[in-house]
């Protein structure tokens, strides 16, 4: 056994690997890495646990791989698969008939919301708990170390029980969590095996020489029985369960049990949860009880089948109250399943005097932090407690929250924490997983990493989060006490507060292009500027992207600023020896790519140290009053109360009042962001312009367009115009948004003129007058541009996008196909969406790119999920079709209605009498019905005096 860094994901897929000969896949956030690392695997040859090489084959769905595993386990291979969401819920129809016919298999799964008024790629149980009546059993992990040895209690468990597996761990937060841990060896797994077991699974499958049928059709008299006749084998999988965990803790010395139980030995209160939440409150409770408290948590382990007795033998003698903590939400239900499990249990065994709570934590990866489970221990002390409560989120609209402001700190004081803000597809990610690889395997330190994304492509925001201690780290939540903070885009500066979580003489290191005071006196807010000099922090400034541009790295500034990080934390490993590290890493990973690549990464890392300058700040920064200012807030009452929010990381604090019920949004927000991400941004040389267009047709994020103006029209002197050809007495721009540009020159590019007519310029430089010369456009009277025809590459860029900003990646191929669509039948679209790239940047909270023509026009979103994609729109053409019909036909026979809103416009609400129309709210100013005009006041319908 030895200890290697890996993830939860890795470390399911070795131990799936040894078991498996078949194994059917479809790639699902965030599962993937799982049948990825084995498919890899495979292509290499790596033996299994019985030196043959696995099958590893790719479906067209998730619910086309459940067939196949059904199938494959019908024959006798020993199959497995990697799913989670609604891909395990389109596996389910085959889960039921594969426990029916009791075949052993695990499926892995990292946990996952799933998509209800909304898409949520992030952790919970909702997925799983879909699942626990289908006769799965079901394992789950709270840990990285727990998903290797849980995994191997599965498939150990599932050859002797005949029942097949569910084990299942929480996705991001422990899928994609970087560990430290022990890794069982596949000389070690082996020496567990039965062999009969297996024996016994070959002989149930279909043989022609041993023919049986299977999967009869049964009528009313026998269906019953024949469904209770395999009890026998749900009620032995606990003890054998608990058998195998026994096997495991004796071959690597970690104990478990089908309830674990962490605590005073006297509690009276005592709290039930499963999956990484359980870490946090192990955390907790080893504090509490070291200040005098009396508490205790169960870590669930074996969640189906439900064994009541090991549950209740599991309590403290002492207990007087239990919180269940289930994280995931049954709308409906008097509660959430594991809180039923437990009163059921309870109330079953005798144990009716305990008083049980129940509260719901954690969805779509909410953090769970120790102030949130004090403050649970907390309610269960009150004399008249939260009975059902939500703990992290502000509900005011049902009042079911918790308050968990009390700040409560868990972490020992000699763990080193730090963050690192990097831009999406900028390599920040890359370099941190390289960096705690480096450290927890060639130190004796134990560490921890976690990535917090957003739904976004390349230019969303990424935050590392790497922990670093002398002993196993249990802290399952995001760090907000930390040492070092680093900041890989300058842009970052102004929008979000990065300091907030430094700690007193943290360090902070920035990655821009200010070298000296005088240029970050200029270019840090006041905020900032007071905050390092409050917290008396240690400051650094790199700049990395011009070392990464001229060694050919293009932005990617990942390797240079871990280099950096070493450099700053040599108390965690040797600068010298990290060094040497990274460049041998560095030479392993890209060494596919060739030399050339391998010598720019080299170089790169080379080069930091020396480009690293300390910042000796003034003690005039203490109360800085000025500065560059914080990104400005569009005076839109939408943006400021729910985008603004979300886009500056505090979205965690908005109210359930902000939100609409069945998870709708306004369109046209993108264009509020202004992000203003890109380093580089293409200048207009009017003298080389030829006007085809080709500039905007292109552009992934509608980003640069032409504008035509009468010839009349006064304009800004930056505003620089040539006459148009083509329409006289007008004259023609290309314009672009500086603030909403990714700046992957793909315009200056793609330009057909002899001398380029799109140069691509530092953004800094052209913002400030691009980003008025925008605005000017916006609102300046256009020319009439009929001339040219819409139907071709010209002429359609005249028309203005319905689809502009999206967060698409720089130079994305996608959106301008789409983009094009919205100028020609923008303001007709109706889009049946499929879940996957045009979901995120067509659909990501909280911004919209879809948007709306003067006459408030334009497309209409929706998305089903991935697999139906077709079949929904179907179904919305279908209904389109049908009302078109019934509106026709209506018409030749009844009188219309029209409804002008109290917004002004125009609403055809059908056909129907004058009861029936001011029954549609107050809000109706005046009603047309048969020519006639009538006004609503106070409900009361009157005719209008001509």
């Amino acid at each position: 056994m030895k200890k290697m860094t890996m993830d939860g994901n890795a470390a399911a897929s070795h131990v799936s690997y040894a078991f498996t000969e078949i194994a059917v896949i479809y790639p699902i956030t965030p599962s993937s890495p799982m049948a990825e690392q084995a498919d890899e695997w495979a292509s290499s040859n790596k033996p299994n646990l019985f030196g043959q090489t696995p099958k590893i084959i790719q479906m067209q769905s998730e619910g086309g791989v459940a067939g196949a595993v059904h199938g494959s386990l019908t024959c006798g291979a020993l199959t497995t698969t990697y799913t989670c969401s609604q891909g395990l819920l389109l596996m389910l129809p085959d889960m039921y008939k594969i426990a029916g016919e009791l075949f052993p298999t695990v499926f892995h799964v990292s946990a996952r919301a799933i998509a209800t008024h909304a898409l949520s790629i992030f952790g919970d149980h909702q997925d799983v708990m879909a699942c626990r009546q289908c006769g799965f059993a079901m394992l789950v992990a709270s840990s990285v170390q727990e998903v290797m040895d849980l995994a191997l209690i599965a498939h150990l468990s599932t050859l002797k029980a005949s029942v097949p597996f569910l084990h299942f761990f929480d996705g991001f937060r422990t899928s994609h969590e970087a560990s430290k841990i022990d890794v069982i060896e596949y000389e070690e797994i082996k020496t567990l095996v039965d062999e009969q077991d297996i024996a016994a699974f070959r002989h149930h499958a279909l043989d022609p020489e041993h023919p049986v049928q299977r999967g009869t059709a049964q009528n009313p008299d026998i269906y019953f029985q024949n469904r209770e006749a395999a009890n026998k084998y749900y009620l032995a999988t606990p003890q054998i369960v608990q058998d195998m965990m026994d096997k495991v803790s004796v071959l690597t010395g970690r104990s478990y049990h089908l309830f674990d139980y962490f605590g005073a030995p006297d509690a009276e209160n005592v709290v039930v949860i499963m999956g990484s939440g359980a870490s946090t409150m192990e955390e907790t409770v080893e504090k509490m009880n070291a200040e005098g408290k009396k508490v205790g948590v169960i870590k669930t382990r074996l969640y189906r089948p439900f064994a009541s007795v090991a549950f209740c033998d599991t309590l403290p003698k002492s207990c007087k109250s239990i919180t269940v903590l289930d994280r995931t939400k049954e709308s409906g239900s008097p509660g959430e399943p594991l809180y039923l499990d437990v009163c059921s249990a309870l109330l079953e065994q005798g144990f009716s005097h305990i008083r049980v709570l129940g509260g719901r934590y954690g969805l779509g990866s909410k953090e769970f932090t120790p102030s949130m489970c004090y403050a649970i221990f907390r309610n269960m002390e009150n004399d008249a407690p939260k009975k059902r409560f939500t703990i992290g989120i502000n509900d005011d609209l049902t009042h079911t929250s918790l308050d968990y402001s009390e700040k409560y700190v868990t972490e020992p004081e000699d763990r080193i924490a730090c963050k690192f803000y990097g831009l999406g597809s900028d390599g920040t990610v890359g370099a941190n997983k390289n960096s705690v690889k480096i450290i927890g395997d060639h130190s004796s330190l134990y560490v921890q990493a976690y990535f917090c994304y957003d739904s976004r492509k390349s230019g969303g925001a990424t935050i590392s989060h790497l922990r670093f201690g002398k002993t196993p780290i249990r802290s399952a939540y995001l760090i907000d006490r930390a040492d070092l903070i680093a900041c890989h885009d300058p842009s970052y500066l102004t929008r979000y507060d990065m300091l907030s979580d430094l700690k007193e003489n943290g360090v902070f290191l920035l990655n821009c292009p200010w070298g000296d005071v005088d240029g970050l006196e200029k270019y840090l807010p006041a905020k900032l500027k007071r905050q390092l000099a409050e917290k008396n922090a240690v400051f650094y400034v790199i700049d990395a992207t011009k070392i990464a541009n001229e060694t050919g790295l293009k932005g990617r500034t990942g390797t240079i600023m871990q280099a950096a990080f070493f450099r700053l934390q040599a108390n965690i490993m040797p600068y010298e020896e990290a060094l040497a590290h990274l460049k041998q890493e560095l030479q392993e990973k890209f060494a596919k790519k060739g030399d050339k690549v391998v010598a720019s990464n080299l170089a790169a890392v080379g080069r930091a140290e020396a480009a690293m300058q300390k910042v000796e700040y003034p003690e005039s920064w203490l109360n800085a009053e000025n500065g560059a200012p914080m990104l400005a807030t569009p005076d839109d009452e939408y943006f400021k109360s729910f985008i603004h929010p979300i886009l500056s990381l505090r979205g965690d604090g908005l109210p359930v009042s902000t939100f609409q019920p069945d998870g709708s949004v306004p369109t046209g927000t993108t264009r509020l962001e202004k992000h203003g991400l890109a380093r580089e941004i293409p200048q207009w040389l009017p003298e080389n312009c030829i006007q085809c267009n080709q500039c905007s047709f292109v552009c992934p994020h509608a980003c640069i367009r032409p504008f035509v103006l009468s010839e009349k029209t006064e304009c800004p002197d930056s505003f620089v115009t040539i006459p148009t050809v083509g329409i006289k007495d007008t004259r023609f721009r290309i314009q672009v948004t500086p603030h909403d540009c990714m700046g992957c020159g793909v315009c200056a590019h793609v330009c057909p003129a002899k001398e380029k007519a799109l140069v691509m310029r530092p953004a800094v430089e052209l913002m400030p007058s691009e980003g008025r010369n925008w605005e000017y456009a916006q609102n300046a009277p256009l020319a009439d541009t009929a001339f040219f025809k819409t139907t071709t590459v010209k002429g359609s860029q005249f028309r203005q996008p319905l689809f502009e900003f999206s967060y698409a990646c720089s130079g994305c191929g996608e959106t301008p196909y789409i983009k094009v669509l919205t100028q020609l039948f923008g303001e007709k679209m109706l889009i049946a969406n499929a879940t996957g790239c045009s979901s995120i940047y067509g659909g990501s909270s909280p911004t919209c790119p879809y948007t709306v023509n003067k006459k408030g026009y334009g497309p209409a979103w929706a998305n089903s999920l991935f697999e139906d994609n077709a079949e929904f729109g179907f179904g919305m053409r279908l209904a389109w079709d049908f009302r078109q019909k019934q509106s026709a036909d209506a018409q030749t026979t009844e009188k219309s209605v029209w409804i002008i809103g109290g917004d002004g416009w125009a609403y055809d609400i059908g056909f129907g009498g004058l009861d029936h129309v001011l029954a549609c709210g107050a809000n109706v100013n005046v009603l047309i019905l048969d020519s006639e005009v009538y006004s609503n006041t106070g409900g009361q319908a009157s005719k209008a005096t001509p």
